[in-house]
């Protein structure tokens, strides 16, 4: 499949991305609204708002530097550029960056994911497959099953893969070049890559959340784009409730222009984000039904903490993994909820949210 930049992009399997995403998905969950995973219907439109190459790519600007002398550099010397990896919570961009790193190249893009290369012979193929010059974008690669892994250290270094056929004693090992191609590889877990991996990548980006200038810029880019009438204070509205995430930002968009079609007259000033986002229980803090679930059981079924995430898990009805993956994060930045080796505590400025008045032994709370 052509894509934008004069690229190809070909998918091989299912993926996990992070990034700019547009359209409607179909249905709306409101635990899901502020998920940053990506939803299901949500991949074939959020191409439309995916930026077309650097210049278009909002915030990230330490990132955007770096990756665009590491471009420009490659293509000048007339070599592929470094392998390239790209770390970073799920929604901010490492898919979008990966197409962008092969359009700025003018090559084609091969897409797959971690869990997707199960054996070896997996990647085998698909790399026996690849032409000069080509990117392979390997999405949630620490998720890569561990003999693909040791495959894909050769192929980083010296372009060649063994290929091991028969079995037992009889077993021969026989060497396949490939041809010369960077590596773009996402991660939201940086951490539990291997440390042999890691260090075969020549470049790593770490991408932060944005800030909401950033966030105001993407959204009002989307709305263009998807032919939103949206006015100054909704956008405002909207960017300040995304929690640092353009695929949050852009989701709560397209809620928002939903709510100004039906119940509006189309256009999203900052009375109707306003109203909208109260029907998706989204609040001013961008805090929506779970996160204030886990914050109110936290307080008040167990006094603020300290508490086990699994308990705190149970006690909202939802999996451990959900609780530390998706609520979490945003609670501990927020200033909401602290990590200790006892447990999960709620600071000061959790009980205040809530409505309620912090105990003296409240994490943040100011004396006097």
């Amino acid at each position: 499949m052509t894509g934008f930049g004069g690229a190809d992009f070909t998918d091989f399997g299912e993926f996990a991305e992070d990034g700019f995403d547009g359209g409607f998905d179909g249905g709306f969950d409101d635990e899901e609204t502020l998920n940053p995973v990506r939803e299901p219907g949500e991949r074939d439109l959020e191409t439309t708002l995916r930026p077309k190459d650097l210049r278009e790519f909002v915030g990230q600007p330490k990132v955007r530097e770096q990756l665009e002398l590491v471009l420009h550099g490659a293509m000048r010397r007339g070599a592929p550029p470094d392998h390239v990896l790209l770390s970073g919570p799920p929604g901010l961009g490492k898919t979008s960056l990966a197409m962008i790193i092969a359009a700025e190249l003018g090559a084609s893009l091969r897409i797959t994911s971690g869990p997707a290369l199960e054996r070896a012979g997996d990647l085998a193929a698909m790399l026996s497959n690849l032409v000069e010059g080509d990117v392979l974008f390997i999405d949630e690669i620490h998720r890569m099953a561990r003999p693909a892994e040791e495959m894909l250290y050769l192929a980083m270094e010296d372009f060649r893969v063994d290929v091991v056929v028969g079995k037992g004693p009889g077993a021969t090992s026989i060497p396949l070049d490939i041809a010369p191609f960077t590596l773009v590889g996402a991660t939201t877990r940086s951490g539990a890559l291997t440390g042999p991996l890691r260090d075969r990548f020549g470049f790593t980006g770490h991408m932060e959340f944005y800030t909401p200038e950033e966030l105001d810029l993407i959204v009002r880019r989307s709305a263009v784009i998807l032919g939103v009438d949206l006015r100054e204070e909704g956008a405002v509205e909207i960017a300040g409730r995304s929690r640092g995430t353009p695929r949050i930002a852009n989701r709560l968009l397209r809620r928002v222009r939903d709510f100004a079609e039906v119940r509006a007259d189309g256009a999203v000033t900052l009375e109707v984000a306003r109203a909208a986002l109260a029907v998706y229980d989204v609040d001013e803090l961008g805090l929506d039904r779970l996160d204030r679930a886990v914050l109110g059981a936290l307080v008040r079924s167990f006094g603020g903490g300290p508490v086990g995430v699994s308990t705190l898990a149970v006690a909202v009805g939802e999996e451990p993994t959900t609780v530390e993956e998706v609520c979490e994060p945003y609670l501990v930045r927020a200033g909401m909820l602290a990590r200790t080796p006892r447990g999960r505590v709620a600071t000061a400025l959790a009980w205040q949210h809530l409505g309620l008045e912090p105990p003296d032994h409240a994490p943040g709370l100011l004396e006097g």
